[in-house]
């Protein structure tokens, strides 16, 4: 036997002597049913992922942060760098289309589409599948339903393999939302407050009763003063200054810095109730926002916050920075310092 059949055979044996879990392990596939009912094959160990929408990738990096590849926009703060600094790919929301060549550069195992329940969303997810062709899409329920973000995130872990981090995160908002759901069932009608939660540079845009983007005033037991009927999927309107002082509501919840400022100066907001009582709260940000917009998991340590800013006496045992210190830890693998917790709180005179 000459040399080149010897290191041919030699060869050969290395080759067999791979265990056949390696061949399969790099050819493994395995079929699921997504959040929108399709079945969809996809490999069975996943490394990278991207997310369509803000949402849907928030969540994906509170379960699984290293499978993360990318966010739609940029952040700033209150995550760990590695993860901050990962690229910006954009994404399809806020009425913003995503360029569906700067996702696949990325080389993900699978994309995840977000959805919420209004309109078809099989039909959806399938167009988005058309467009990425052969790489895996998997629906995954964005719930705009404070009280229902359980599923997304035990399907969320289920399938990236990480049930123990979703397991972990679904205790954590049990727990805030029994706390605040057995204190609130315990005021009476009387005594719950009125809330306007303000938008807009004017601060005359809101949301009505029963918008996803106001549901965290009802959860903590607020009344929202703009009880008038949800004509659409979110309930977004635009109010006079005149309807506000008749509301004249007791507390007002307000998402930017520049309005909150405002309405302190401005001489017809000074005349509103809530102003007059410094019961104005700017929602804290650390990087996602506490209260809204998205309306996704991000609002699960609003949920807390929001009960204490409109019952602090009914709520003054709940420690609220020791819930912002695990809500970072299990859901931002961060570790939040008591001086950031209070920047958080006082993003003004931050």
């Amino acid at each position: 036997m000459n040399l080149r059949k010897i290191i041919v055979c030699i060869l050969m044996l290395m080759v067999l002597s791979i265990p056949v879990s390696v061949w399969a392990e790099a050819n493994q596939t395995q079929t699921i049913t997504d959040m929108a009912g399709r079945t969809v094959t996809i490999p069975a160990h996943i490394e990278g992922v991207l997310g369509t929408s803000p949402p849907t990738t928030m969540l994906i990096y509170m379960i699984a942060p290293d499978k993360l590849l990318g966010w739609n926009s940029n952040n700033t703060g209150f995550l760990p760098a590695k993860y901050l600094n990962l690229p910006a790919v954009g994404g399809w929301f806020g009425g913003k289309e995503g360029n569906y060549e700067s996702f696949l550069a990325m080389h993900p195992d699978i994309i995840l589409e977000g959805y919420n329940q209004q309109g078809d969303m099989k039909s959806t997810v399938d167009a988005r599948q058309d467009k990425f062709g052969s790489l895996p899409v998997v629906g995954v329920e964005n719930s705009v339903d404070a009280l229902s973000y359980e599923k997304p995130i035990k399907f969320m872990g289920d399938l990236l393999g990480e049930s123990a981090q979703a397991d972990k995160m679904i205790t954590f908002y049990n727990s805030v939302l029994d706390q605040v759901q057995s204190k609130v069932s315990a005021i009476p009608e009387s005594k719950k407050v009125t809330v306007y939660q303000a938008a807009g540079n004017d601060g005359l845009t809101t949301e009505v009763k029963g918008s996803p983007h106001s549901q965290l005033i009802d959860i903590a037991g607020g009344i929202n003063v703009v009880d008038e009927p949800l004509t659409d999927a979110f309930g977004e309107i635009k109010v006079s200054m005149e309807q506000v002082m008749t509301w004249n509501p007791d507390v007002i919840i307000v998402e930017d810095a520049n309005l909150y400022k405002k309405m302190f100066t401005d001489p017809s907001w000074s005349q509103i109730k809530a102003v007059k009582d410094k019961r104005v709260y700017l929602t804290p940000k650390t990087p996602f926002s506490w209260y809204d917009h998205p309306p996704g998991v991000n609002r699960i340590i609003g949920i807390p916050w929001t009960a204490k800013m409109l019952y602090p006496d009914e709520f003054k045992d709940l420690d609220l920075n020791q819930l912002i210190k695990d809500f970072h830890l299990i859901f931002l693998h961060f570790d939040i310092t008591d001086d950031q917790i209070k920047s958080a709180l006082n993003p003004v005179a931050s």
